[in-house]
């Protein structure tokens, strides 16, 4: 509505003519307000941290940290904005784990900036805007449901370290990797630090990182 006022939104893309397309039509929506604009995640978490915005548009290949390691980092911020992920629509994968890692939508990079608009609106007004996902697909892969955060904790896990060990690894307290571990547990229905390490080698996790 008019009198209502415009949705602050922050955009990061790590290509300079995609931004400066998106930010121009950004602009010409009276509907928002395009407070930051960032051609990094590291850009786009300073900026804002330094100025809060409800909602957030993000390319999931933004360099230099990658979206799927900015929105692991953004949700464990105060009042994080509610970012919507742009990337590939042929990689289902990428749409999982943008889930997985807390995005609020996804939108496929062929979809019209019209439409991703309206994603953001909705987004804004607190709805969750995805393309349909197959739900037996995710249920046969329980790993994707893994944060980034669980994933790394999950391959450190399999090397044999201890919880101060995996604290100073991912630089966080003891506390945090408990509350990552449970999480990871219940996703996985696991019990066990060995249950969980049986997992990361017998579901093929450790050729997906490398063989790490």
């Amino acid at each position: 509505m008019a009198d209502q006022a415009p949705i602050d939104i922050a955009l990061g893309d790590g290509n300079p003519l995609m931004l400066a397309a998106l930010s121009d039509f950004i602009d010409r929506d009276k509907a928002f307000s395009l407070v930051a604009t960032a051609a990094s995640a590291e850009g786009f978490l300073a900026a804002v941290t330094r100025v809060p915005v409800r909602v957030g548009l993000i390319d999931w290949n933004l360099p230099v940290m990658g979206g799927e390691r900015l929105l692991d980092t953004l949700r464990l911020r105060p009042s994080p904005p509610r970012l919507i992920v742009y990337g590939a629509a042929e990689e289902p994968e990428i749409l999982r784990r943008a889930m997985a890692a807390g995005a609020a939508g996804f939108s496929p990079r062929h979809q019209s900036p019209e439409q991703l608009l309206v994603m953001a609106r909705a987004v804004a007004q607190g709805q969750m805007m995805f393309p349909f996902i197959d739900v037996r697909e995710l249920a046969r892969d329980p790993a994707s449901a893994l944060t980034l955060r669980e994933r790394t904790l999950l391959a450190a896990l399999a090397r044999g370290l201890d919880n101060k060990s995996l604290a100073r690894e991912l630089d966080i307290s003891v506390n945090t990797v408990k509350f990552h571990l449970r999480n990871l547990y219940e996703k996985l229905n696991l019990s066990s630090r060995a249950q969980a390490i049986a997992f990361y080698y017998s579901s093929g996790a450790h050729r997906d990182d490398g063989g790490r």
